[in-house]
């Protein structure tokens, strides 16, 4: 039987591959007193963890349905490019297209370890077009038509993303639909109101809001946002959240979406590599240590080769161990690490019978308004987790823990019990609330976030040498932004006017 290239016409559907996939590993996941795991080590080889019944593997159901068996190349020599790009997960591959596809360049991504196996690959799985911190605080730092601009921008993923797909012909599960978030409080829909009295006032639709009728403050709103919400039974509010919970006061709807990530980057490169042969080129395994901006280039120190750059595009989590050097002899580097941080957030997922539609809920079981509190967010999807037994995928998050030193997270460590136990809490007591019913988890995954100092994805070039670019900083929610990112670097590579923005990148950084 003929081998799938990136360079033929694929002879398999990308279900086939998932469902051999699965049944391989499957048969490999032995579930005794003691568990042995298989998962991708980053060689290209599935390898295996022992751990105890009381420990869980990072084991993620999106890197679970790649292809294992994809071929992957680590860079051997020397070379020169056009542009090259640090980072092969969502950011660094959606901009990959973007150049391929709007420029004349030699693209050459780089990634450290696996494509799609970082954030991009330990994510929850959602699309949402949003700012954690919402538009009223946006608009109290950046002004009105800046912040306007900015959430227009990201909404307009939604059409970037689509067009992806379309092009590359991406046969992968991609479902857009209304979402919802949950509100437990007065304040929190008081913050609501004000972001869909802003986003008329700047030009944008009012998302639809609706208020618990029953509740006393449902009758003293302020009549500056009368048309911005509509007040409901208590019923509806449970509906909409698919919880039998009472202490729901509010939902926000709005559009939002479920995908795989990692395998959008999977076939995506598959199309790079068959339609720009010569143009495109991506280099697994190989780390830039070291990169020394100069006028007109760069150069990437990968440890044993060199990496010859026109431009270099930083699409990382943000806080890798690389450094850089100007010649000039402004200190980027500090910079570049003193404006993101990192976070580790921590997910679960199970299994339910088929027939309920794809969903993205949040939940914000904490009524206080500050934007920085944890919340619940789920997500539920087809998954075919053997060939013939569609199932819906329940995916949930929300515990995460701020990393003092980067340097010390690694891929390889258990998932903690504690944050498992919390979850589970969370889901029997909101979602699944069948007395008596234990439920089995087949993934627990962490992964390791960007969070920028101010909230807001870092895009575009170094102020002080334009040799460097940042497509960077997922702050909990990356997925879109990376979207709308590479389009915005795109426009820089080819030259064109590009107005200011929220996204621009700081000359100095702010405490």
């Amino acid at each position: 039987m003929k081998k799938a290239s990136c360079k033929d016409k694929k002879p398999f559907s990308v279900a086939w591959v998932i469902a051999r996939t699965l049944r391989q590993r499957k048969k490999e996941c032995v579930m005794q007193t003691r568990r042995e795991i298989p998962h991708d080590n980053g060689s290209g080889r599935l390898s295996h963890t022992v751990y105890s019944r009381n420990m869980r593997s990072n084991n993620s159901p999106w890197l679970y349905q790649l292809d294992h068996e994809r071929k992957h190349e680590k860079l051997t020599h020397d070379i020169t490019t056009d542009v090259a790009i640090v980072g092969a997960g969502i950011a660094g591959i959606s901009t990959a297209f973007e150049l391929l596809e709007k420029t004349d360049k030699k693209v050459t991504v780089i990634e450290q370890y696996r494509l799609a196996h970082g954030a991009t690959g330990h994510n929850a799985g959602q699309l949402v077009a949003h700012f954690e911190r919402g538009l009223k605080s946006l608009v109290e730092e950046f002004g009105l038509e800046l912040a306007i601009a900015a959430q227009h921008d990201i909404e307009n993923a939604w059409d970037t993303l689509k067009r992806m797909v379309a092009t590359a012909t991406v046969d992968i599960p991609l479902f857009i639909f209304t979402g919802n978030t949950g509100l437990t409080s007065e304040a929190q829909v008081l913050v609501r109101l004000e972001n869909n009295r802003l986003r008329v006032a700047g030009g944008l639709e009012a998302e639809e809001l609706i208020i618990d009728q029953t509740l006393p403050f449902s009758s003293q709103i302020s009549d500056e946002y009368a048309g911005l919400y509509v007040l409901v039974a208590p019923d509806e509010i449970q509906r909409r959240l698919e919880t039998e919970r009472t202490d729901f006061v509010g939902v926000l709807s709005y559009k939002k979406g479920c995908m795989n990530s990692a395998l959008y980057c999977q076939e995506i490169v598959a199309f790079l590599e068959s339609r720009y042969p010569d143009r495109f080129t991506i280099y697994e395994h190989t780390s830039a240590d070291k990169i020394v901006l100069r006028k007109d280039d760069a150069l990437i120190d990968t440890g044993e080769f060199t990496v010859t750059a026109g431009r270099v595009i930083l699409c990382t989590n943000g806080f890798e161990n690389l450094r850089i050097f100007d010649e000039s002899g402004l200190d980027i580097d500090a910079k570049y690490h003193y404006l993101v941080s990192g976070t580790r957030g921590y997910m679960s997922g199970y299994f339910e019978p088929s027939g309920k539609p794809p969903a993205a809920i949040s939940y914000f079981v904490n009524p206080s308004d500050d934007p920085h509190i944890p919340y619940f967010y789920l997500t539920r999807r087809p998954y075919e987790y053997e060939k013939g037994e569609p199932k819906n995928l329940v995916c949930i998050g929300g515990p995460e823990t701020s990393l003092e030193d980067t340097t010390t997270y690694s891929r390889e460590e258990p998932y903690p019990e504690e944050y498992a136990e919390e979850i589970d809490r969370f889901i029997t007591s909101t979602y699944d609330q069948t007395p008596g019913k234990r439920i089995e988890y087949v993934f627990t995954w962490h992964g390791l976030m960007g969070y920028t100092k101010n909230g807001v994805r870092m895009v575009g070039p170094e102020p002080t040498n334009p040799v460097l670019l940042y497509n960077l900083g997922c702050n909990g929610i990356g997925i879109m932004p990376s979207i709308y990112g590479a389009t915005k670097i795109a426009r820089h590579i080819r030259g064109e006017p590009v107005a200011p923005s929220i996204f621009d990148i700081p000359r100095i950084a702010k405490d």
